[in-house]
């Protein structure tokens, strides 16, 4: 029987082990009205959630292949390398649940783990984006023993789904996603992922630690233009959705780190004064010369933040993993059980 929360999405069968359920509420207009929203205000923002478009998460995926952009080649060697201490932790968890997912390249690390244990592993992935469709599709052509139910809607939503289904949860968020989060977002964020934990769950997060500001400004400036080109897709997608008519030559990708509050800035930047207009939101923008659109926000941790953090979300921290040169961690936490 299906519960209140589950029929608020459409289920569709892909395969005899496969299902996409995608919220009836997660609309398009949703994406107008943040751009109206954003660019509207003085200082100008565009959210990061609306990097993933199929485009966009295409290079993302060629962004982590990069050998400036350690962050993926960290955290896929934290998890070769915890497979055995990760075992210890796991006792009855078959069930998996990925928050933005995309491809899920290092879940495949968690799949071959858990199947040293269960013949039969449930994979719950969450991500705003369709290629939540085509990644499970993959999963299933490779493992066997996976049993997938994809959500198609934001990160809280999918907790809600997920809360109730029966069964030792394993959650994990990859990629250092925590740090598009302010920390009072941040906590407030983990406070939501501990609410869909029951007794038992585990909750796997990878983090990006702080470090040089080199080796982080070339990460998000990569020799390539990668990264230039994933953050010009912004422009591309109001322009193909939106009927805007942003000339993309126009604008230039701007990546720092601000030392003081421990994070990476990604802007877009007018190189002139200029007009943009929006046609599907009736917007007209005048940009200045140098006039930046924030797009992204990346913070970074200490260990000391990572506990911290954690413990006022209310979790127990099982124990915290980082690569040799401590660039990266990846933390294992349970729900704190009221005394």
């Amino acid at each position: 029987m299906r519960s209140k929360i589950q029929n608020k999405y459409t289920k569709v069968q892909l395969a005899p082990n496969c299902f996409i359920v995608k919220s009836n509420t997660l609309h398009s207009n949703d994406f107008s009205a943040d751009i109206a929203y954003g660019l509207s205000r003085k200082n100008k923002f565009i959210h990061s959630k609306y990097f993933y478009d199929k485009n966009g998460s295409y290079l993302f995926d060629k962004i982590c292949d990069l050998p400036e952009y350690y962050l993926t080649k960290k955290e896929m060697q934290i998890l070769s390398e915890i497979n055995k201490d990760l075992l210890e932790h796991l006792d009855g968890h078959n069930m998996v649940v990925e928050l933005g997912s995309g491809a899920a390249t290092k879940t495949r690390h968690i799949f071959e783990t858990l199947s040293l244990l269960h013949q039969r592993i449930e994979y719950y992935p969450i991500d705003i984006s369709d290629i939540v469709r085509e990644s499970s599709q993959r999963l299933q052509d490779e493992f066997d023993n996976l049993h997938i139910t994809g959500i198609v809607d934001q990160y809280e939503n999918g907790l809600d789904y997920i809360r109730d289904i029966s069964g030792k949860k394993l959650i994990v968020f990859f990629g250092s996603s925590i740090g598009n989060f302010d920390h009072a977002e941040a906590t407030e964020f983990l406070k939501k992922v501990n609410l869909a934990m029951n007794k038992g769950d585990l909750f796997l997060l990878g983090i990006d630690l702080v470090k040089n500001k080199e080796i982080l400004e070339r990460a998000y400036n990569d020799s390539e233009g990668i990264t230039r080109q994933f953050n010009l897709n912004l422009l591309c997608r109001i322009n193909d959705e939106l009927g805007g008519n942003f000339d993309i030559d126009s604008f230039e990708h701007v990546a720092i780190y601000n030392l003081q509050a421990k994070r990476i800035e990604m802007y877009l930047e007018s190189k002139a004064e200029q007009q943009v207009s929006i046609q599907d939101i009736g917007m007209t923008i005048n940009f200045r010369a140098g006039e930046r659109i924030c797009t992204e926000y990346s913070y970074k941790y200490t260990i000391s933040q990572i506990r911290t953090m954690a413990k006022k979300a209310g979790f127990e921290i099982k124990s915290i993993w980082t690569d040799k040169q401590d660039y990266f961690a990846l933390a294992l936490f349970s729900k704190e059980l009221k005394k």
